[in-house]
């Protein structure tokens, strides 16, 4: 049984930070930090395994250097099994370079069809309790399959280099049971003005939504009640926000795993979004629980702190 599979993506990323500006036509700019990270669906897979779930991921690689350096390191993360990420030799492994800044980042990406989420699941369906994948095209016949035995599946999306904004994807809300997005894809999608607004419309087509909204926190509404929620998230020296928003679904997707209440998730992953904005690299800079520990200790009257301990820091 695996707590939950992450599907879509895996990049290579090589993250350039400390940058004074990012750097116009026939100019140079020089970083003075640089990492390498595992980015995309490894970023989510990486920092739930490092909250202690069983996690797995779903996605195809190249057997070229990025890909031999992924495999590696994501073989090495405890709790993560990689059983589902094929490696393919006629396939370069996708690389995003980001560009960071305190609070903003850039980036270039290049991406092969043949390193696309795989449509078709070899084998025998693992016994899953959540399956996370992105809803930006249509969603593959094994994902309806795991919903159909008891997996719940969780939406997300990405930034959509088209600019259109589809509102086909409205429609596919109802193929997921819990969507996560961010403040921009939001408001794109639904076609309104605020963040309150755009989860009120999307509530209108998954039973639990939760949209991301930066340094102002989340916003959700509870399927059970309707209440609408905003949670903030702690304030902390921001190093590099890359990766940020797939650490706050891996914080989300934990505690959905158990069973806290729907602002202890929000605040969980919020805290858990603000401990990885301290460093390069958005897989490498996932916390792991001993320093989400330290940050509940010294920091005094944390909402939900006591919950978090007891029900999580320690199997």
């Amino acid at each position: 049984m695996l707590d939950v599979l992450f599907a879509g993506e895996v990049f290579c990323d090589l993250v350039l930070g400390g940058i004074p500006h990012l750097p116009t036509p026939g100019t140079e700019v020089y970083a003075d930090r640089f990492a390498v990270s595992p980015g995309g669906t490894a970023t989510r897979a990486v920092a739930t395994a490092r909250l202690g779930l069983r996690t797995g991921i779903l996605g195809v690689i190249g057997t070229d250097l990025f890909g031999e350096h992924l495999a590696a390191r994501l073989a090495a993360e405890q709790n993560l099994d990689p059983t589902w990420l094929r490696r393919d030799p006629a396939v370069h492994t996708p690389v995003t370079v980001a560009v960071t800044q305190e609070h903003d980042r850039a980036f270039l990406t290049y991406e092969e069809k043949g390193a696309l989420r795989p449509e078709v699941w070899e084998g025998e369906l693992p016994a899953v309790r959540f399956l996370q994948l992105g809803i930006g095209r249509p969603l593959p016949a094994w994902a309806a399959e795991f919903r159909a035995r008891g997996t719940r599946v969780v939406g997300g999306v990405g930034w959509d280099p088209t600019g259109q904004w589809s509102r086909e994807l409205l429609t596919r809300l109802a193929e997921v049971d819990v969507f996560i997005c961010n403040a921009v894809e939001a408001t794109s999608y639904t076609r309104t003005g605020t963040v309150e607004q755009a989860v009120k419309v999307l509530a209108d087509h998954v039973p639990d939504v939760v949209v991301t909204d930066g340094g102002n926190g989340a916003v959700a509404v509870d399927g059970a009640t309707g209440e609408l929620v905003r949670v903030a998230v702690p304030r902390v020296p921001a190093v590099d926000p890359t990766g940020a928003g797939d650490v706050f679904t891996a914080g989300l997707i934990t505690g959905l795993n158990h069973d806290w209440p729907l602002t202890t998730r929000l605040r969980f992953a919020g805290l858990c979004a603000a401990l990885s904005v301290q460093s390069l690299g958005g897989a490498n800079s996932a916390p792991q629980w001993e320093a989400i520990d330290a940050f509940l200790e010294r920091t005094p009257r944390i909402p939900d702190a006591d919950l978090i301990r007891i029900r999580a820091i320690k199997p």
